[in-house]
């Protein structure tokens, strides 16, 4: 279950950090790397980074650090 924290947190701040590039530089990295953000690939990861900070969710209110 630790890996799975450790794996959903980084994909959690890698998609902070795409954020901080479209607010800032207007980059979207995913859609830069992986084609269009309408580009299969690219949907795949956007949704895999939602899941992950779905799951993140749950961290917030365990007690077990």
């Amino acid at each position: 279950m630790e890996t799975l924290k450790k794996i959903a947190l980084i994909l959690v701040v890698i998609g902070a950090l795409n954020w901080l590039l479209v607010g800032l530089f207007e980059i979207d990295l995913v859609a830069t790397i992986f084609g269009a953000a309408t580009n299969i690939i690219a949907k795949i990861i956007y949704v895999i980074i939602g899941v992950c900070g779905l799951i993140s969710i749950a961290y917030l209110f365990d007690d077990h650090h």
